[in-house]
């Protein structure tokens, strides 16, 4: 999925020039992404985005793929060789049962892997069945499958800042627009403790969210989880700038949520 990708595409691509079947789902650039997109031979779909799960499904379902397997990559991904071989051999092996597999990235921030700070292992969908899969809520969207789930050995390479700080501000502005919404409208959930200690990272990383969205000091608190219990300081100064960045990201929804409670009660800001 592109939107003034035209920083990133071409390498992105590149990473995957072995697919016999590549296609670029846009939401109308206007930059030059789906001209260096064609040049690089893939297929190209416009779509105009609303939300992240409903663009998903509208590739997954409205756009016709070669191959029962659809790796889906973001444009600010790099696609190594052994991740590559791995997929290929689950696409050729007709005896796999999942409908889905999940894969770790390593982010790269100001020309390092940001292996501490950015909660590494995070798994990411990436490869999936269309006709057995969908994915809900409006941004970070989840997979939800009909059948079992595998995880890569793999990893893929995240570029997520490479559009530049700015793009990297509007994204999170916007996104922290949706999760001050989704908080504002659902009711505190309770927090298992077996959820906090699963071995599974995506289980932990929504239970310490659920935890942490009715506690003070939120985003400070998500600052020093980063910062020293995961020992982002070992990650050097980008390791302290990210985890800056992600708890100002918090401090964003903080407010938004607050924004949004005090005018549903008739509350001037």
């Amino acid at each position: 999925m592109t939107k003034n990708e035209e920083a990133n595409i071409a390498a992105c691509l590149a990473s995957v020039a072995w697919s016999d079947d590549v296609v670029v789902l846009d939401s109308y650039s206007t930059d030059r992404t789906v001209e260096i997109a064609r040049t690089a031979g893939a297929r190209i779909v416009q779509h105009a985005y609303e939300t992240e799960n409903g663009q998903r499904m509208f590739g997954l379902t409205q756009i016709p793929f070669v191959n029962a397997w659809v790796y889906t990559p973001d444009a600010d991904e790099i696609t190594p060789d052994d991740l590559r071989d791995e997929m290929l051999a689950i696409a050729a092996d007709p005896t796999r049962t999942e409908a889905f597999f999940k894969a770790r990235f390593k982010n790269m921030f100001m020309g390092r892997w940001i292996r501490h700070a950015s909660l590494y292992p995070t798994w990411i969908t990436r490869l999936v069945r269309p006709d057995r899969v969908r994915f809900e809520r409006e941004v970070h969207s989840v997979c939800v499958a009909e059948g079992g789930a595998g995880e890569l050995d793999a990893h893929f390479i995240h570029y997520s800042f490479n559009n530049g700080m700015d793009a990297w501000y509007a994204k999170h502005n916007r996104y922290s627009t949706v999760e001050a919404q989704l908080a504002a409208e659902r009711p505190r959930s309770k927090v298992r403790i077996a959820d906090l200690l699963s071995a599974k990272g995506d289980i932990r990383r929504r239970a310490l969210k659920s935890l942490s969205a009715g506690m003070p000091f939120r985003s400070t608190l998500r600052f020093l989880y980063m910062y020293v219990l995961r020992r982002g300081f070992l990650d050097g100064w980008p390791g302290y700038a990210y985890c800056k960045l992600i708890a100002n990201y918090e401090f964003m929804i903080v407010l938004k949520t607050e924004e949004l409670r005090r005018r549903a009660n008739g509350e001037r800001i």
